[in-house]
Order: C-alpha cells, then sequence, then structure tokens
C-alpha cells in the first residue's frame, strides 16, 4: 500500500494553507469497531459512534481488510439493492468486480475506484474475481457512502470508473506527504471523480516525521480517517492510529502529522481526508436505502419486493 505513488512528490504541485488560514480544531477522536460485511469480508466501521451533523453529507464508511486471503477464502456481497445515495469503492490492494442491474460495473484494483450513484435505486454485486477465490490473496480498500440531497434521490442512476493513475497527484512543500485526490477540489486541483453532493476525498501518504497542513474550505466538514499507521492530527497534535477518525471543528486548514516511529507492518501514515457540504436535510436510513422520510423507505422497499429497481442479469446465473 498505496499502488498510486510517484518516486519524487517533489516534482508535484505543491498544497500550501494560505498564512491567514484559521487551523480547525480537532473536536474528537474515535475507533472503528471490526465487524463483517456481505458474505463475510472483515470490516471496520469507520463513522460508528460519531454524530451524524458532523458526518453530514457521509453516511457510513467501512474499511475493507487489510486481509491476506488464503485459496478459496476471498468474498464478496451478494446481489442487494440501493437507492438514494451513491457508494464510492477505493480499492488500494486486491481486486474487486462489480455489476449493476443499470448496466454499470467493472473490474477495479491497486488505487482505482468505482462511484456507484443508487439515485431512484438498482441492484448491484461486488465480489473478488474467480482467479482471486482460486488463489488467494492481499485484499484492502474503502467503502463510503454518499447521501444525495432530496432533489437528486430519484435521479438516475450511474456509473464512474476511475482508474489509480486519473487521481490529482500533490504534494506538501517539503514532499514530505503524498495526496491522492480522487474526487472534489484541492487548493484549486480538480479530482476526477464527478460528485452530485459538493465533497473532497483525498488519500494522504505522510512520511515519518512529516506534517501537513491543507487549505480546506469552510463551507465543508472536515473528517480524517487513518488507513495504516501512527500520528496526530489538529495543532494540539491529538494522536491517532490506525482505525481511528478524527472530527475536525471549523476553520480553513487541517493539519496532519506522520510519528517519527511507525509500526512495524507499515512505513508511513496513511489517511482518508474527507470534508463535504453538509445537506441539511431530514434522513431516514434504513439497510440498503438513504431516503428523506419513513413514507419514502416504504416505498423503497415496496419497490424493490415489486421488482422495479431491476432485475439480477441472467450472465450470473440468478
Amino acid at each position: 500500500m498505496p499502488a498510486v505513488t510517484v518516486e519524487n512528490p517533489l516534482t508535484l504541485p505543491k498544497v500550501v494553507a494560505p498564512a491567514d488560514a484559521v487551523a480547525r480544531p480537532v473536536l474528537a477522536v474515535t475507533t472503528a469497531p471490526s465487524g463483517f460485511e456481505g458474505e463475510g469480508f472483515p470490516v471496520r466501521r469507520a463513522f460508528a459512534g460519531i454524530n451524524y451533523k458532523y458526518l453530514d453529507p457521509f453516511i457510513m464508511m467501512d474499511q475493507m481488510g487489510e486481509v491476506e486471503y488464503a485459496a478459496g477464502e476471498p468474498k464478496g456481497t451478494p446481489w442487494h439493492p440501493h437507492r438514494g445515495f451513491e457508494t464510492v469503492t477505493y480499492l488500494i490492494d486486491g481486486t474487486f468486480v462489480h455489476q449493476d442491474s443499470n448496466g454499470g460495473g467493472g473490474t477495479i484494483q491497486n488505487g482505482d475506484t468505482q462511484w456507484m450513484t443508487a439515485g431512484s435505486g438498482l441492484l448491484h454485486i461486488e465480489a473478488p474475481p474467480e482467479s482471486l477465490v482460486l488463489s488467494g490473496g492481499l485484499f484492502h480498500g474503502l467503502q463510503l457512502w454518499v447521501n444525495l440531497p432530496r432533489a437528486d434521490k430519484m435521479m438516475a442512476p450511474r456509473y464512474q470508473d476511475i482508474r489509480g493513475g486519473q487521481v490529482q497527484l500533490l504534494a506538501s512543500p517539503d514532499g514530505g506527504a503524498l495526496l491522492r485526490v480522487i474526487a472534489g477540489e484541492l487548493d484549486g486541483h480538480e479530482g476526477p471523480g464527478v460528485t452530485h453532493t459538493p465533497i473532497t476525498m483525498i488519500h494522504a501518504t505522510v512520511r515519518p516525521g512529516a506534517e501537513v497542513t491543507l487549505p480546506w474550505r469552510e463551507d465543508f466538514n472536515g473528517l480524517a480517517y487513518v488507513l495504516a499507521g501512527r500520528g496526530t492530527v489538529g495543532e494540539d497534535r491529538r494522536p491517532v492510529h490506525m482505525g481511528q477518525t478524527a472530527v475536525f471543528g471549523a476553520g480553513s486548514s487541517l493539519t496532519v502529522r506522520a510519528d517519527e516511529q511507525q509500526d512495524g507492518n507499515t512505513p508511513e501514515l496513511e489517511v482518508v481526508l474527507l470534508g463535504g457540504r453538509p445537506i441539511r436535510e431530514p434522513m431516514a436510513h434504513y439497510g440498503p436505502f438513504v431516503m428523506n422520510s419513513q413514507a419514502e423507505l416504504k416505498e423503497a422497499f415496496e419497490d424493490f419486493q415489486a421488482g422495479r429497481l431491476g432485475t439480477v442479469p441472467a450472465v450470473h446465473g440468478m
């Protein structure tokens, strides 16, 4: 980890926070509980225990793995429905195949991202390819759910295939941090992901002892999830480690620093930085549906049961 990198970050465009930027304080640090998803692959629930007012427009995020599968062990999810939001699957190590009832899908691996706008609803499946099931191997990634505002919840479904080589690569002034902008904008640099809800999603690698302070939109919230390693967040250097989420307060910049000594299984601090403009609408969430009211949730379940969210393609023999 990670797959998308450069030999010399100093060759990349530099990101610098303005001198008058207001540092965002760290409001809380939470630890993700572990569980299982789909047919049994291990996940960490990154946002568990965080008040939704600090997450909006993000709904949930799972860190999938990091796990080394033996032959025959790799697992995925069965066919299931979604309506009312977007799923973002970022794969750091391994291979995953996606297919949906709207015709979207493909294979992602080693730094690729799949961005699925469920909108009015569809069925989809995510699973390792047969070759990985037979051989086993390393699997590690993230799945993020991004809410859609009321006006977009029933839009037509859409699928984006974002290759790892398409992400916008940036660096801190001293080259100590490599920044991958997957979606949104950072300091005028745009990522490839097209979002309906304004957000920024960044995967940062910070070398031991390095610190990076990024400009951050004041109308966005701010979250940092540690994929691997140890470090600190905020100007007061609040400690964080793998599996923890830092919640930032208001301001126009945020700071992340890597410890001088890292864990034995990772040479650097790996962190996902998220920001988004809060939707501030009522949210009714149950299982695979995210709507604005209980009545809309009931309608979504009825539409799913009646087959109005699509049918499983015959190619899967289901």
